[in-house]
């Protein structure tokens, strides 16, 4: 059958002259992607009709990997080589990983042998950087949207939390690129959200954002103008999240039943027990109902009943300190609660009725749910990605986001002078005058780094470099001008010029925790050596998904008109379809597409009876004059 090639009004109905540009939301718990098709944000589905896509990834012993929901059916039993929330890990080193211990994986930290300091993760396939983890899932996400379009990608909007420093920003930049994708740009999951709320409601006014996802919480004041989505706030913490309301019901449990949990299979048994638990909470008519927790320790069974209120007395301290972040977001903004017209819930966390309880009282009115918590960030992406390649340039749509944290450089004294404060509109361009220190000083060592506090020790370091080659003068006579500029991923490059003799010096700022160039050189040489086994793979699925399909449409027909046929061309065709069953179980894409066109030509005949059928049916009872 010939397609319509459809195009938007205005617009070549060549494909090829279509950019086809994605938004990512890459979640700690779930990832989705999401397009703008027919002018409308839709998520796209895999090939079983899901839109979510676990973040797990699965590594094995014969270098193969799994990634979603087939990782997700091993995590209980394979859990050292079954990788979940790997976004927490992303830009940070062991020692900010809080409970580390608690998880069954096995840290590598690396110390003085990686410089980068960024923790590895030990599996049978080698030991893993977060990167290369976030890297899998965001080629799954690729490789759906490019299956989903039949064409390559243009590009993609990343979503990441808005209280990402630079270190995680610069980490997923670096996921994308060993994924293979062109990133259009990095916004904040609150604005997304707003993006998507905002054009679907056409609202105006302040409104916060309070997104609580599996492993991290933002909170963001924006003020939503004729189509300027301006975020005026922002906060939150990276380390806070649906999974930590895990923990802290697991841990209860396991103080009221005097167990510990010691090995990486009953981690892992605690963690899945735990989620379980709090999901099927979450839908409780009552808070003296009860939710039995059930998990395998040690070989053992321990059952507990938790009920609504136990679960929400053992995790009260993780909201409040949500609420303590709103709280903070509303003064940065100088703004009072009343001032907020309405509550945007985001997150698969935020469903939890003790969260949706504490966020109306806070605000004084019932938080907004009409759009899906799981879906609405990928949904604002893939409209600013729409934008961005290009497409709807007639909108009026502005995005105004905002840096979260401090920057500066490191002054006299291990001291911080801020340069960039938080909550600065990106993307912005800021400039200091500094001097020299002593007389005849010709270099100046520049420390960046980024947080609230005054002690530089305090703040997490960036980069370093040096201005050389200042003429020699007294102390104070130089003058060195510092520009400090942040681009609308909110990343940064810092300038160094002293204005007399012209002389100048500058970073891309790679923040500790980052990628090396050379590391990411010797990741894309590895993904190149499995790239082989990645397109048998992908074409195993889709030559079993089109079997399927073609042995579903025979059994339709065979089920409606298979009286047509005889004995013996019933017998044929039925030969075709258990053949096709069987090479379902084979390994080899080229073996199931060769059954699948058997069975298609040996059919070619039964189609002709059925149309023929079809044609005198339509016709019965008619003569030429009234046709």
């Amino acid at each position: 059958m010939a397609l319509l090639q459809i195009s938007e009004p205005g617009q070549s109905p060549d494909p090829h002259q279509r950019r086809i540009a994605v938004g990512i939301d890459l979640g700690t718990t779930h990832s989705l992607v999401a397009a703008v098709r027919s002018g409308v944000a839709e998520c796209l589905p895999d090939a079983q009709g899901r839109v979510i896509l676990p973040s797990v990834v699965r590594y094995l012993a014969d270098g193969g990997r799994k990634i979603g929901f087939d990782a997700l059916a091993a995590q209980a039993e394979d859990p050292e080589n079954t990788i979940a929330s790997v976004k927490r890990f992303m830009g940070r080193g062991l020692q900010d990983i809080a409970n580390h211990d608690k998880l069954p994986y096995r840290f590598v930290d690396a110390g003085a042998s990686e410089p980068s300091g960024m923790l590895w993760i030990n599996t049978v396939a080698g030991d893993k950087s977060p990167v290369e983890l976030s890297a899998e899932i965001l080629a799954a996400l690729r490789h759906r949207a490019e299956d989903t379009f039949k064409d390559d990608l243009y590009g993609a909007v990343i979503t990441v939390p808005a209280y990402f420093d630079e270190a995680q920003r610069q980490a997923t930049k670096d996921a994308a690129q060993l994924a293979g994708i062109n990133v259009l740009r990095l916004i904040s999951e609150p604005t997304a959200a707003a993006l998507a709320y905002g054009l679907d409601n056409a609202s105006e006014g302040i409104y916060a954002v309070y997104d609580l996802g599996g492993g991290t919480f933002d909170i963001s004041i924006l003020r939503l103008t004729q189509g300027v989505f301006e975020v005026i706030a922002t906060g939150g913490d990276s380390a806070l999240g649906g999974d930590d309301y895990d923990r802290a019901l697991a841990d209860w449990v396991l103080a009221q039943a005097g167990l510990q949990a010691v090995t990486a299979s009953d981690k892992s048994a605690l963690k899945v027990a735990a989620r379980a638990c709090k999901e099927a909470l979450s839908s409780v008519a009552s808070a003296t109902d009860s939710v039995a927790f059930s998990a395998e320790l040690a070989g053992a069974k321990v059952s507990f009943h938790v009920t609504a209120a136990q679960f929400e007395a053992a995790t009260a301290g993780l909201t409040d300190r949500t609420l303590a972040a709103a709280r903070k977001a509303l003064r940065d903004a100088k703004l009072g609660r009343d001032d907020v017209k309405g509550v945007v819930m985001v997150g698969g966390s935020t469903r939890m009725p003790q969260i949706q309880r504490a966020v109306g009282n806070f605000f004084g009115h019932a938080p907004l749910n009409n759009l899906n918590p799981d879906e609405v960030v990928a949904l604002g992406a893939a409209i600013q990605a729409n934008q961005l390649a290009g497409h709807n340039m007639a909108g009026d749509l502005l995005l105004l986001d905002v840096i979260p944290l401090s920057l500066g450089i490191e002054t006299m004294g291990g001291l911080v002078e801020r340069i960039v404060p938080r909550n600065q509109t990106i993307p912005t361009a800021m400039a200091q005058d500094f001097t020299t220190f002593q007389d005849g000083q010709t270099a100046l060592a520049l420390h960046v780094v980024q947080g609230e506090r005054d002690l530089v020790a305090d703040c997490r370091s960036l980069a370093r470099f040096e201005l050389r080659g200042i003429p020699p003068m007294v102390a104070g006579a130089a003058r060195i001008r510092v520009m400090f500029t942040v681009d609308a991923d909110g990343l940064l490059t810092v300038q160094a010029r002293e204005q007399t003799s012209g002389v100048e010096a500058s970073i891309d700022v790679k923040p500790s925790y980052g990628l090396s160039d050379e590391q990411i050189a010797r990741m894309l040489q590895d993904s190149f050596s499995t790239a082989g086994q990645d397109v048998q793979a992908r074409a195993l699925v889709q030559a079993r998904v089109d079997a399927e399909r073609m042995m579903a449409a025979t059994r339709s027909a065979l089920a409606a008109d298979g009286d047509l046929l005889s004995a013996s061309e019933r017998a044929g065709i039925d030969a075709l379809l258990d053949a096709s069953v069987q090479a379902l179980l084979l390994e080899d894409p080229k073996a199931v597409e060769a059954t699948t066109q058997r069975l298609a030509a040996g059919t070619e005949a039964f189609a002709a009876l059925r149309m023929n059928r079809g044609i005198r049916q339509a016709l019965a009872g008619k003569n030429v004059k009234t046709l």
